[in-house]
């Protein structure tokens, strides 16, 4: 049997499934760094690919470059770091973390989520309320997202706080009437609209 779910469905479920959903820590490695704001037009290009390529060059290949918004936020491509072991993030750290400091960003952390990834979100939830999950909330500028993949479930969002995960009939049914919503939001938070703002 073949399930068809957006990119959407597939980040929130395994954000709900990997513990990565709000109030949970993310499995992904503390590669110091600092904040995820620098003044408007502080963040060097240069300084940004080059601890970029640290990271693709030690473990991560796919890694994107972060972006910087008018505003000054740096969002990043933390999805690519999630999956790393123990030892590949202890390595990561140790090459990388000066050029991330450098370049004055966590690849971890993200800053709020901008007005139009917000927007697309509060869309996606109506959708999925009217269509079967009744508990799923709206997002703000504060609920976690992910860069490429939007906002996440949380348990509590989801029928029988997720225990038939994404097969779940209910879940299927609700993400397959949303999917142009839902794949608006993960475009939304793609990298690129992210910089736009």
């Amino acid at each position: 049997m073949k399930i068809i779910v957006t990119a959407a469905a597939v980040c929130s479920l395994v954000v709900l499934l990997t513990g990565c959903a709000a109030g949970t820590s993310r499995d992904v490695p503390h590669l110091g760094g600092g904040a995820s704001h620098v003044a408007a037009g502080a963040a060097q290009p240069d300084k940004l690919h080059a601890a970029a390529e640290c990271i693709r060059s030690h473990g991560v290949p796919g890694y994107q470059d972060p972006v910087v918004d008018a505003s000054g936020h740096v969002y990043t491509d933390s999805r690519s770091l999630q999956n790393l072991s123990d030892s590949q993030s202890q390595a990561l750290e140790q090459a990388c973390s000066s050029l991330i400091a450098s370049a004055g960003f966590s690849p971890t952390d993200e800053p709020p989520a901008p007005p139009a990834l917000v927007a697309a979100g509060v869309k996606a939830a109506q959708c999925l309320r009217a269509n079967g999950l009744p508990d799923y909330r709206d997002p703000n500028s504060s609920t976690p997202f992910t860069p490429g993949h939007g906002f996440g479930l949380s348990a509590d969002e989801i029928p029988n706080h997720g225990a038939l995960g994404k097969q779940d009939p209910s879940l299927q049914r609700a993400f397959h009437a949303c999917r142009k919503l839902l794949d608006a939001e993960v475009r939304a938070s793609s990298l690129s609209a992210l910089a736009r703002g």
